[in-house]
């Protein structure tokens, strides 16, 4: 175990605030006092969670991201890290409540993330918002995602760890998207998958300057 005093724990955020401290709502006194080692950008240093959400609500891009989650869960984390880095709207889980956090390290809390019961469920939310659902599957009818024109406002459906999409899934989405791989592999990491669709959506959509 380290000590106290051990300078690897310095290494993340920063530590207490010199004063004065500024006068703004957005601050944490007690983070203002102790410092602040979250892993948030800098630009978020010493806020409150209740002022960082609110701040990344305002910006938040059109597209989602669902993922199902019937046996292993142990990928969700990943998505949802990677669904708050590319400021996605929501993280949607399809399948059981109940899903492994360790992975998020802690990046859910800025996130909004909904449960739905089934992929019908998802489906009808989906429908309802004339959101198109976009499986993310390397499947024989899947178009490359390298040369699809992602629509801005859309979900896009990531399977599970090893089989993919269930059939559900795959009779649920609008289209399913391949991610071009030249080793043996069948597949990738699921959360691999979702960084790499995501950004396919970023360099397609979002604002880079």
């Amino acid at each position: 175990m380290s000590e106290p005093d051990d300078p690897r724990l310095d290494s993340v955020g920063v530590g207490p605030h010199p004063e004065p401290w500024p006068v703004d709502p957005r601050f944490d006194p007690e983070l203002l006092a102790n410092g602040d080692r979250r892993n948030v950008v800098d630009r978020y240093r010493y806020w409150t969670l209740e002022a960082i959400v609110a701040d990344l609500d305002a910006r938040r891009h059109p597209f989602h991201v669902a993922i199902e989650n019937w046996e292993h869960d142990f990928n969700i984390g990943t998505v949802v890290r990677n669904a708050n880095a590319f400021l996605a709207a929501e993280v949607h889980i399809v399948g059981r409540r109940r899903w492994n956090r360790r992975g998020a390290m802690v990046t859910d809390r800025y996130q909004h993330v909904r449960h739905h019961a089934t992929i019908d469920d998802l489906a009808a939310w989906c429908a309802e918002r004339d959101l198109p659902l976009i499986g993310i599957d390397n499947l024989p009818d899947s178009t490359p995602i390298e040369t699809t024109e992602l629509p801005e406002a859309c979900v896009l459906l990531f399977g599970q760890e090893g089989p993919g999409l269930s059939d559900a899934a795959r009779a649920a989405a609008d289209r399913t998207c391949s991610i071009a791989q030249f080793g043996s592999t069948r597949s990738i990491n699921a959360g691999v998958a979702s960084g790499i669709a995501m950004h396919a959506w970023i360099r397609r959509h979002a604002m880079l300057s």
